[in-house]
C-alpha cells in the first residue's frame, strides 16, 4: 500500500504563474488541438496493460482531463490530476468524474515520495524556470513506489525562458535536448525502457509542427536504486 500525500495550499505558487495564465486563457481548445496525439495514446495503452489492477496514478498537468485522466479511470485504475490552471481544473471534473482533480501546482505537492504506483507528466513542465524544471525531473523518480512506472513527454531543446508564440497566446518555455533529459531521468533512479521523438502537427492555425520526446520509465525496485531486469 502506497500512503497519501499531503496537500499544501494550493496557491502556493499557482494562481499567479504564467503556465497559469496560459492555459487559463487556452482552455478546451488545447484539447482540440492535440487531440489524437498518437504517441500519447499509445504511452497509455503501454501503461494501462502494465498497470496492476486499481493502481494508483498521479497525472500531472493533467489538462481538460482528456485523454490521460479518462482513458486510466475507465481502466478501473485511481486517479488523481493535478493542474495549474483553475480553468482546465473545472473542464476535467465535468469531463472525467471518475478521476479526482485538484487546482495545485506540482512544485507544491509535497510530502508524496513513493506514493504513487505511476506518474503520468505529458508537456507539464515546459513553463518553468530552468531551476523549477531541474527539480521537477530530479523528483519524477522519488514520487513512484518501488517498481513504480513514468510515461513523460516533452519537447526537446536546450532552451532557457524562450518566449514563444503558441496557440495565439505568447508563452515562455524551457526545456533541455533529449540527451539530457535521458541523463536526468536516469540519475532519478528510473530504467528508461523505451525513449522515441516523434512530430505532431496541432490542429491549431497559430501553432506549427512541434518534436516530441516519449519515454517510459521504471523506478527500480531495489531500494539501492539498481536496475530491474
Amino acid at each position: 500500500m502506497t500512503s497519501e500525500p499531503a496537500h499544501p495550499s494550493p496557491l502556493a505558487h499557482g494562481a499567479a504563474s504564467p503556465a497559469a495564465v496560459l492555459f487559463d486563457a487556452i482552455g478546451a481548445t488545447y484539447e482540440t488541438a492535440f487531440a489524437g496525439l498518437p504517441e500519447q495514446l499509445a504511452a497509455l495503452d503501454w501503461l494501462i496493460d502494465t498497470l496492476a489492477p486499481g493502481s494508483k496514478v498521479l497525472d500531472i498537468g493533467s489538462g481538460t482531463g482528456r485523454p490521460t485522466a479518462e482513458r486510466l479511470a475507465a481502466a478501473g485504475h485511481r486517479v488523481t490530476g493535478i493542474d495549474v490552471s483553475a480553468t482546465m481544473v473545472e473542464l476535467a471534473r465535468a469531463r472525467v468524474p471518475g478521476a479526482t482533480f485538484e487546482h495545485l501546482d506540482a512544485r507544491d505537492l509535497a510530502d508524496d515520495a513513493g506514493a504513487w504506483d505511476a506518474v503520468c507528466a505529458f508537456f507539464s513542465f515546459l513553463q518553468l524556470p530552468r531551476v523549477d524544471l531541474d527539480a521537477q525531473l530530479a523528483r519524477l523518480g522519488e514520487r513512484l513506489a518501488p517498481g513504480g512506472l513514468l510515461v513523460f513527454a516533452t519537447v526537446p531543446a536546450e532552451v532557457d525562458g524562450v518566449e514563444i508564440e503558441w496557440m495565439g497566446q505568447r508563452a515562455r518555455v524551457t526545456s533541455h535536448g533529449t540527451d539530457v533529459l535521458m541523463d536526468r531521468l536516469r540519475a532519478t533512479g528510473l530504467e528508461i525502457l523505451h525513449q522515441g521523438v516523434s512530430v505532431f502537427h496541432p490542429n491549431h492555425p497559430d501553432t506549427g509542427p512541434e518534436e516530441q520526446l516519449y519515454v517510459y520509465a521504471r523506478r527500480s525496485a531495489d531500494p539501492q536504486g539498481g536496475a530491474t531486469d
